[in-house]
C-alpha cells in the first residue's frame, strides 16, 4: 500500500480494498466494486 491509499472495507461483504482518495470517493458515490453494495459512509481505514 503507497502512502496515498487507505484500506476499504464494505460493510456487507467484508472486503477489505486499498483506494485512494479518488477511488473512495466513486465507491462511496457508485457501491462496493466487488459486490455492488450501497456503502453510505463505508469503513475507510488507515
Amino acid at each position: 500500500m503507497t502512502p496515498h491509499e487507505r484500506e476499504f472495507t464494505c460493510p456487507d461483504c467484508g472486503r477489505e480494498i486499498p483506494v485512494t482518495e479518488a477511488m473512495l470517493e466513486a465507491t462511496l458515490r457508485h457501491g462496493c466494486p466487488v459486490c455492488g453494495a450501497t456503502v453510505e459512509g463505508g469503513q475507510p481505514t488507515a
